[in-house]
């Protein structure tokens, strides 16, 4: 039988994380992403597939005519993953390329997250379609 002492804090506590972080990490486990990860899926939506590509020359020519443009990139390595991911899902739905996944993968994402993203999105795409098409 095993003993459990409650005398002892919790090793999560211990630590030294604060309860907000806890509960914090507990929800987005619970519900896939943080908040702020919802965000940048909302967010992306509004993005173009433009935004996915590199600079190219073009771009760059636009930069000596017009001025510096705004850039789509995150400073988040892991955050731009997910909007990369985002911005394909919901133009492609589930047909996402293997290089997104495995990109979305490598940035700390599991295989349960990928199925809420593009799961999520796909609904508000369907959502979305019925109601304007």
């Amino acid at each position: 039988m095993a003993y459990i002492d409650f005398a002892q804090p919790l090793p999560a506590v211990g630590d030294g994380i604060s309860l907000p972080a806890i509960r914090e990490r507990i929800r987005a486990v619970a519900t896939g992403f943080s908040p702020m990860e919802w965000q940048i899926v909302r967010l992306a939506r509004t993005d173009g597939r433009a935004s996915l590509r590199e600079p190219g020359r073009w771009s760059r020519l636009k930069t000596m005519i017009f001025g510096t443009q705004p850039h789509f990139r995150l400073a988040d390595g892991k955050l731009e993953a997910l909007r990369r991911l985002a911005v394909e899902a919901w133009y492609d739905g589930f047909a996402v390329r293997p290089s997104a996944i495995r990109d979305f993968k490598k940035a700390g994402f599991s295989d349960g997250q990928l199925e809420t993203l593009l799961t999520a999105v796909n609904a508000e795409r369907h959502h979305f379609k019925g109601t304007y098409a």
